[in-house]
């Protein structure tokens, strides 16, 4: 028995609502399949399996919509010229480098409203578009239910208006199940295991830069996402693309994110397994690392490399650096929102967020030893706290 969570019969019934039948893509029902069988999988009950498949078939009618507005209007025809990409590992001052990108005159960023409820295109708003508020209103209910997410990610405080990372993007492509995604259904985040293609990705992710640029002014794209690891496929997509790179102390790092996932776990499913947390997220951290050490991007000239020592202290001189480098414009406007940004939005507005390298369960002093190949690539001081 399939009961609700039956991957053909919610393609049928999203494709019966919607009155479409063009996906984008051929393998889609395949893929979708493979989520269907992880929820399934997860050992919902048939509440949460209601909510999960709820979840899907809005997901499924999102990307139908999508390819019609790109069947009516010539959306495809959007150059994406010159986007910038912060990167880095979980934890290592991404995010505040990309809402300080964001912050930028001349930029445009995802907004969470925008990627959760893409059709029609914003560009076709009028405004008293409803799509904001609504995804204001989601947003208080992810909050209501890990309230913790504020004080480890305080940045989700902007509600709809928030910075989503290009994985987003890829929420109805469903070959990532992040957390923003799924947050409705009360199974813990899944990291693997979805059947990843980088092109694919990155096609799709054009797809959603187009359809979010189409009847707007141009603007320089400022985006964010664990992009290092697929950078071949990134640089394929976006030629002109630059790109800024984070670097922490590993050791950091990880522990951070475990205490993070750990917390977003608990409140997806009310409990969480501090052990297997804890394993499951060093693992993928050291496949991070190794694939950094390992890419051949490293050096290439489109790639501008930052500590995390240097630019948490000095923020805005970290990106004038970067905009120098490249010959972009780094205005007094956008000096300005950066240091008024700052001075107004400290990082424990909502709590502080603590966590312990007891966390990651291994001998701090052998992952220090582990990690030292990279550190010494990128000039990373082991960092004396936690």
């Amino acid at each position: 028995m399939t009961g609700v969570l039956d991957a053909g019969g919610l393609i049928a019934q999203a494709r019966a609502e919607t009155g479409l039948s063009d996906f984008g893509d051929d393998t889609l029902a395949e893929r979708f399949g493979v989520l269907i069988g992880k929820f399934r999988e997860a050992g919902m009950d048939a509440a949460g399996e209601q909510i999960a498949a709820e979840v899907a078939l809005g997901l499924l009618k999102q990307r139908l919509e999508v390819f019609e507005d790109r069947n009516r209007y010539p959306i495809a025809d959007e150059v994406i010229e010159a986007p910038i990409f912060a990167t880095g590992e979980p934890r290592s001052g991404t995010t505040l480098l990309h809402m300080l990108l964001s912050l930028d005159p001349g930029a445009r960023s995802l907004r969470f409203w925008e990627v959760m409820y893409p059709s029609p295109p914003p560009g076709l708003a009028g405004p008293d578009d409803p799509r904001p508020a609504r995804a204001d209103d989601d947003w208080r209910a992810i909050l209501k239910r890990i309230p913790k997410w504020l004080s480890n990610h305080p940045y989700n405080d902007m509600l709809g208006q928030g910075l989503p990372e290009c994985e987003r993007v890829w929420g109805f492509d469903f070959r990532v199940m992040g957390s923003t995604v799924w947050w409705q259904v009360p199974t813990r985040m899944i990291m693997e295991g979805l059947p990843a293609d980088p092109r694919a990705q990155y096609r799709i992710h054009k797809i959603m830069l187009q359809q979010l640029q189409y009847a707007r002014p141009r603007k320089r794209w400022a985006l964010k996402g664990f992009h290092s690891g697929r950078l071949g496929a990134m640089f394929e997509a976006y030629p002109d693309a630059r790109l800024i790179w984070t670097h922490r102390d590993p050791v950091q790092v990880i522990a951070s994110r475990i205490k993070m996932a750990g917390e977003l776990d608990e409140g997806l499913t009310g409990s969480v397994d501090w052990q297997e947390t804890a394993k499951y997220y060093l693992a993928l951290s050291r496949a991070g690392i190794k694939a950094a050490l390992a890419s051949p991007f490293l050096d290439d000239p489109r790639v501008h490399h930052v500590r995390y020592r240097d630019f948490v202290p000095d923020p805005a001189g970290s990106i004038r650096a970067f905009y120098a480098k490249y010959g972009f414009e780094f205005t007094e406007e956008y000096d300005t929102a950066i240091r008024d940004y700052l001075a107004a939005n400290k990082p424990d507005r909502h709590g502080k967020f603590t966590y312990s390298l007891d966390l990651i369960g291994e001998p701090v002093d052998k992952l220090h030893e582990e990690f030292a190949q990279y550190r010494e690539r990128f000039g990373i001081e082991i960092e004396q706290k936690g």
